[in-house]
């Protein structure tokens, strides 16, 4: 089990953003250490749809109790640090926390500081590892819940969520036709022609250019007949405005 653990986190906004983070990446343990303030019910409010994480809610007044029963505590800091520690990427960290949570029933810990001043390094003494998101160098401090919501994204990637598919489309598209594709450059050469595009172009050479646009990447027969549609649309307007004797300026 993998928690999130803010210590003195002070304002209620980050806590509901971090609780919305956990409910997108499929985390449901936070544990709050003296907070500044925590209302459940305000934090539904900015967080909508995490009741269940909400209701797993522990809070704590120190940072002892709260990380007592944890295997394996990573600490996340934007300051350098002088002394030698076990310092890590959040890639790097996703995939040893991955594994030491599959290898045991213990919890596995990510702490995060508070606001104002983050982890101090008495704090970060008692973490296994010690995680600096690279940034900026000119402005290195990352917003509380970016910070837990780029590792939680991390996890996720250790995990195989990009082999995770694409939601299918509602509509099958089919290939289209060779016939179906020249019938659409005829179509698009004659809207063309109607609105006197080629009067200072070559037809030609623009017709071969449309050509290239098409096949660079393939148009299904959907995708087809919308743009077929569409130029006949175009013929049609022209026609329309010819037979009014309206004149429309360019």
């Amino acid at each position: 089990m993998i928690v999130v653990v803010l210590h003195e986190p002070q304002d209620l906004v980050n806590i509901a953003h971090v609780v919305r983070g956990m409910k997108n990446f499929g985390l449901r343990d936070l544990r709050l250490v003296n907070p500044g303030e925590y209302e459940s019910y305000r934090v539904e409010g900015i967080a909508h749809q995490t009741q269940d994480v909400l209701a797993r809610v522990r809070t704590f007044q120190t940072l002892e109790q709260a990380i007592a029963d944890c295997i394996h505590v990573v600490g996340f800091t934007a300051r350098g640090r002088t002394a030698k520690r076990n310092l890590q990427r959040p890639r790097e960290a996703a995939a040893e926390i991955l594994a030491v949570d599959a290898g045991a029933p213990e919890p596995v810990a990510l702490l995060f500081g508070r606001e104002d001043k983050g982890l101090s390094n008495e704090t970060l003494d008692r973490c296994h590892r010690i995680v600096t998101i690279p940034s900026d160098r000119s402005y290195p401090s990352l917003n509380l819940a970016h910070a837990v919501i780029i590792m939680l994204y991390e996890l996720a990637l250790a995990r195989g969520a990009e082999a995770q598919p694409f939601k299918t489309p509602r509509r099958a598209s089919e290939p289209t036709p060779a016939e179906e594709i020249e019938r659409l450059f005829v179509d698009i050469s004659r809207a063309l022609q109607n609105i006197e595009f080629f009067k200072t172009r070559n037809a030609d050479g623009v017709m071969r250019t449309i050509r290239e646009i098409a096949h660079r990447t393939p148009l299904d027969l959907r995708e087809v007949k919308l743009l077929r549609a569409i130029a006949i649309e175009v013929t049609k307007y022209g026609e329309r405005l010819a037979r009014s004797r309206l004149h429309v300026d360019g």
